[in-house]
């Protein structure tokens, strides 16, 4: 059997696991996890045959494209759970409509099983370096000043792609640290528009988030008396952080704002607009240089809960979130027309899904729900972590399809090196757990090349799926066999009622564990990168007033 770890309650063994389990091809190819050796030993001739017409159809395609790569363009909803944009038979239980969003989905492939992380940086750091989260040593969502970013070491995918000839750029939310080497533009992206934190600043810390009671600070804005006030930096009071910047020539300013300014509901819109006609825009430039272009576009929207920026309801539900939805979705038709404006609809990859599950803490008033999946974001339950992502290409991805394989939001960094052209750019010594899923997009459904997830909660391991059962780890110091909670996804998508241990746990508890210990074992060879520290907001030009002085108090209280 495997023993416990007490500390943490993960499943803890020998870098010699790793040995006995590798696969013969890892030393010279990318180094996946070690559970991917166990299935790649099972599949190598059908994945090579695959791969042959894989990549007929990609020259084919280059052949007719002038010999280029195609553009890519990812679009990255935050707090979007499964059921909540691109399914018309869902609107009736949700009061809303994405229509755009539906023509998309029409237009491409659904992913039907896409799973993320369970909140923002760690899937966007999942997407962007084609690594779980803990191995960068970046693995929670930061609210306010940390000092901890990701790493210049980690290779992001639009490093990858500009060796490969890409253009790279990046619009909207970021949120991988307030540091100066994981800024995006030192990240490789040529052009790079972003807030340096995420919409718990930008949407909850000012002055109508907290007289509409949806969050409270101190009141140090002076939205209460300062009576028994020592610390003015300790507070919610967003505008004083730093909020959006650009980079230009090289170096950060921050933009939208100015020294004393109170930072409102009506800069969080203006930002979001201004993101979004930042990503026509740059569409527009890319689309007329004779190179392949990369976009992010991470809109903050739909995440926004104050309401008094707006007009009238929109939708049947009326909430902040599903009201915002709407806007999105009119935003993506705007990004779908500007493509065919510039002549390169055909020849361009979209991706639209979400970061991670609804924020249940707010359904009542974000008007989302888990109306699926149970739970939420930060959780690791499919509710958390289970999105809807749509893949359109046309010519190339059937339209109306769909796809139940199993998928990682990680895989995108590594199936789009693969249909970018650059593979041989993706580093070879260290663990990508992203795998080559261009067979299931190029090919359709059962060509995937997973069947398995591990779900972690910040550093913790907390389930694991395998096909179509689930293990939810037993804690610290408990019997594998009898307390773990297995579930069949099919018979209950969401996790309410454990499979009794007699019918299941006496041969599954034996399977997990051994991919635990694959998975574990690994780590021994190839350990998880400690947390990048670095000064907080280096190398931005134009810092306010205020925002020094939070800087000043972090830092002074970092003195010994």
């Amino acid at each position: 059997m495997f023993r416990i770890n007490r500390q943490c309650g993960l499943f803890v063994i020998s870098a010699a696991i790793y040995a006995a389990f590798s696969s013969p091809l890892m030393a010279k190819d990318i180094i996946h996890d070690a559970e991917y050796s166990v299935i790649e030993a099972q599949n190598r001739e059908a994945w090579q045959a695959d791969n042959k017409q894989v990549d007929q159809k990609l020259k084919d395609f280059r052949n007719k494209n002038g010999g280029k790569a195609p553009n890519i363009v990812y679009i990255l909803l935050d707090d979007v759970g499964f059921g909540e944009i691109g399914m018309p038979d869902m609107a009736v239980t949700r009061g809303y409509k994405t229509p755009n969003m539906d023509k998309l989905a029409n237009a491409g492939m659904s992913l039907q099983r896409m799973y993320t992380e369970p909140s923002c940086t760690p899937t966007r750091v999942a997407m962007m370096t084609g690594r779980l989260p803990g191995r960068t040593g970046l693995n929670e969502a930061k609210t306010t000043l940390s000092g901890e970013g990701l790493a210049a070491e980690e290779v992001t995918l639009a490093e990858v792609l500009k060796e490969a000839g890409y253009q790279t750029s990046h619009i909207g939310k970021w949120h991988m640290g307030d540091i100066e080497q994981a800024w995006a533009q030192n990240q490789g992206f040529d052009h790079a528009e972003f807030p340096i934190h995420q919409q718990a600043q930008l949407a909850l810390m000012h002055a109508e988030a907290e007289q509409s009671d949806i969050t409270r600070s101190i009141g140090t804005d002076g939205s209460y008396p300062k009576t028994f006030t020592l610390d003015n930096t300790f507070s919610g009071v967003g505008g004083d952080m730093l909020t959006g910047v650009e980079a230009r020539n090289g170096k950060l300013y921050e933009v939208g704002i100015k020294a004393g300014e109170k930072w409102s509901q009506k800069k969080y819109h203006e930002m979001n607009v201004r993101y979004q006609k930042s990503a026509l825009e740059q569409i527009g430039k890319m689309a007329k240089n004779d190179k392949p272009f990369y976009l992010n576009y991470w809109p903050l929207y739909p995440v926004t809960f104050a309401r008094n920026d707006s007009g009238e309801f929109k939708t049947l539900n009326g909430g902040s979130f599903t009201e915002a939805i709407v806007q999105v979705d009119d935003w993506i038709g705007e990004i779908m027309e500007e493509l065919k404006t510039q002549g390169v609809a055909d020849n361009t990859i979209v991706v639209v899904m979400g970061d991670n599950g609804t924020m249940v803490q707010y359904m009542g008033l974000s008007g989302a729900s888990d109306r699926v999946y149970r739970g939420g974001k930060g959780q690791h339950l499919e509710g958390g972590v289970r999105v809807n992502a749509f893949v359109s290409w046309p010519g190339m991805i059937e339209a109306g399809s769909m796809a139940e394989d199993i998928m990682h939001v990680s895989d995108f960094y590594t199936s789009f090196a693969r249909l970018a052209g650059a593979t041989d750019k993706i580093p070879r010594d260290r663990v990508i757990d992203g795998v080559d899923q261009t067979g299931v997009l190029l090919l359709g459904e059962t060509h995937g090349r997973r069947d398995y997830i591990f779900n972690y909660e910040q550093s913790m391991l907390k389930s694991v799926v395998k096909n179509k059962f689930k293990m939810h780890l037993p804690g610290a110091g408990k019997n594998p066999i009898i307390d773990a909670g297995f579930y069949d996804l099919y018979r209950d998508p969401r996790e309410e009622r454990p499979i009794d241990s007699i019918k299941l746990g006496t041969w599954a508890a034996g399977s997990f564990g051994a991919m635990i210990k694959r998975h574990m074992g690994l780590k021994q060879k190839y350990p998880d990168r400690k947390p990048t520290y670095g000064p907080v907001y280096g190398g931005v030009e134009n810092i306010r007033p205020e925002t020094q002085r939070l800087v000043d108090a972090f830092n002074a209280g970092k003195k010994k």
